[in-house]
């Protein structure tokens, strides 16, 4: 990752770090809103969780303890502690989140490829960028798969609750 920090790729990888930064927490939130606002809040309140949850209990909680150091001279601003990602494991975080309330499990395939597109490109921005090691970034596809799956399987009731209300029409019960 030594090449030079100019031009469309460092573009990229910016763009990349802006969207899984704090701006980035826009997008699950603007989707957890539209779910709720057709009715189905359930979804919304898993997509939040997940999105919450993995970028401010699990990442940080995992830097405390890992206390990794980061790569030197970082082309971006960060903040201490190198292990996880915060910024993949979002991104995996909310590829699995919205897998799950807006796709039907057969049609899920296509998804799953942009999704792996995205994380890895999420991936190597992180390490393009010097902001963390392939190791962390790594970690980070670890922690917010752990998350989500972990999280997915706390809200299933609910999920099915609502996947049966929406088969009757009846979302706003």
């Amino acid at each position: 990752m030594g090449e030079p920090r100019a031009g469309a790729l460092h573009d990229l990888a910016n763009a990349l770090d802006l969207l899984g930064g704090p701006p980035g927490m826009l997008v699950p939130l603007a989707f957890s809103g539209c779910l709720c606002v057709y009715g189905r809040w359930r979804s919304g309140l898993f997509v939040f969780t997940v999105a919450v949850f993995g970028s401010g209990v699990v990442v940080p909680l995992l830097k405390s303890v890992a206390g990794r150091p980061r790569p030197p001279h970082p082309s971006v601003l960060v903040s201490d502690g190198s292990f996880p990602s915060g910024q993949v494991c979002a991104a995996v975080a909310l590829v699995i989140a919205v897998a799950v309330v807006a796709f039907r499990p057969r049609v899920r395939t296509w998804w799953w490829a942009f999704g792996a597109l995205y994380v890895g490109a999420m991936v190597w921005s992180r390490t393009w960028l010097h902001t963390q090691w392939l190791t962390d970034a790594l970690g980070g596809v670890l922690a917010g798969a752990g998350t989500a799956l972990l999280l997915w399987c706390a809200f299933a009731p609910l999920l099915r609750r609502e996947a049966i209300r929406m088969a009757t029409g009846r979302l706003w019960d």
